[in-house]
């Protein structure tokens, strides 16, 4: 209770199946008493590209323009745009932050990859000297929570997709353990449109159970045995 959780939701549709896993989220989590806020990024029309327009003021740099020095530097003296400060505030505040997306070819949508290209910049989220066990956002959790197109069995190992674990390598390690946040085993809702009424109905109560006991979770060992061995 008296946690704070950020749900970061990217789909269009709210009467879609990520939506409906959303709402169970957030109807739950707040049930245990715990104070939920959500960036609808279709909803709230989120800029995905990195772009000249985050950096408010002059350049570091005018003569050639590096995103990851001008962020970094923005960062510095308060100088990132409107929208980002304002995202970082919901991450900075979070224990626990939630990933809803609908797997896009093997990844998350653009305009998620958007907000973690754009909210996660240096000096906020890591430090090149300061990254994976040392990064900056430590002492928060995160979980993936997504739908995918194809069964579980697609997703196997020696599968025609290979392990889904594999797909979650950037995503888990390369973006949030970079940082710091440490990972929660992710929550897969596998084919939902291809699936009866009654199994929807059976994956929503299990991700309402999942939350029941979340915070108990320990997480999940960042190595990169979980992921390839």
């Amino acid at each position: 209770p008296g946690k704070k959780v950020l749900i970061v939701y990217a789909h269009q549709e709210p009467k879609s199946f990520n939506g409906a896993l959303l709402k169970v989220a957030v109807e739950e989590l707040t049930k245990q008493g715990c104070s939920v806020t959500v960036s609808d990024l279709y909803a709230m029309q989120f800029e995905p590209r990195a772009t000249r327009n985050d950096i408010v003021g002059g350049l570091h740099n005018s003569e050639a323009f590096n995103y990851g020095v001008e962020t970094w530097e923005a960062y510095k003296r308060r100088g990132l745009s409107k929208d980002l400060v304002e995202e970082q505030k919901k991450v900075q505040e979070a224990d626990l932050l939630i990933f809803q997306f609908p797997l896009f070819w093997f990844n998350m949508p653009a305009i998620l990859k958007g907000w973690m290209d754009r909210v996660l910049v240096q000096g906020f989220a890591y430090d090149l000297s300061k990254a994976y066990d040392g990064g900056l956002l430590q002492d928060k959790l995160s979980l993936f929570s997504f739908t995918t197109g194809g069964s579980q069995e697609m997703y196997s190992k020696g599968s025609i997709s290979g392990d889904i674990r594999y797909i979650l390598w950037p995503m888990q390690h390369g973006i949030m353990h970079f940082c710091g946040v440490k990972v929660l085993e992710p929550h897969i809702c596998y084919a939902p449109a291809w699936v009866s009424e009654e199994k929807r109905k059976e994956m929503l109560t299990a991700w309402t159970q999942r939350l029941k006991t979340l915070w108990k979770e320990e997480p999940i060992d960042c190595s990169p045995d979980w992921y390839f061995k």
